[in-house]
């Protein structure tokens, strides 16, 4: 019942265009197991975010791709007018995958730690119901602006985004080999 409610979401946001193209072979392959379902992902991103206020919802994403980025888009993103706080921001992918128990729960823990992913657990363990989440490493973020005041300049923004980007293709890197272990590893 869960897997197959899972299956249903997975597909609505395939067909919405809502699903990382890094993530969806990964994520296809999972829901097509007997018994194994995704209930939510991440490719990684690199992003301007504009914090308004302290809670996730009040913050924007000013700029994010899903891929490496170029000079010339975050600095046309970190040149436009912004109000609050502007942050730079690199996120590993996260990947939240569903079983029925703790057998099948313990096989993607194994096969995440062959395709070494360091971060990783159990986060929801009820009876038919076990929630594991996955994450990456690569992880940066600082402040760039305040309320409209840059706060870094250009020679250091050029300095630091081919190390976000060589973060990133590691990430993608990593779900690559994420994925070939959950093939040998999951049925």
């Amino acid at each position: 019942m869960i897997k197959e409610r899972h299956g249903k979401t997975f597909e609505t946001a395939l067909s919405q265009g809502k699903v990382d193209e890094q993530m969806e072979s990964l994520c296809r392959f999972i829901s097509g197991t007997k018994g194994y379902y995704t209930s939510s992902c991440c490719s990684g991103r690199i992003m301007l975010l504009e914090k308004r206020g302290d809670r996730k919802k009040d913050n924007l994403f000013h700029r994010k791709w899903h891929r490496e980025v170029s000079l010339e888009e975050l600095l046309e993103g970190l040149r436009e007018n912004t109000r609050g706080e502007l942050w730079f921001k690199l996120e590993p992918f996260i990947l939240h995958i569903g079983c029925a128990n703790l057998r099948d729960s313990v096989k993607v823990l194994g096969a995440m730690k062959n395709a070494g992913v360091k971060r990783g657990g159990i986060i929801v363990a009820e009876k038919e119901k076990f929630l594991i989440e996955l994450q990456g490493t690569e992880r940066m973020s600082f402040r760039v602006k305040i309320s409209g005041r840059a706060m870094v300049g250009e020679d250091y923004i050029d300095s630091i985004f081919p190390m976000a980007n060589r973060m990133l293709a590691k990430n993608y890197s990593r779900l690559e080999r994420l994925e070939s272990e959950f093939r040998k590893t999951l049925r």
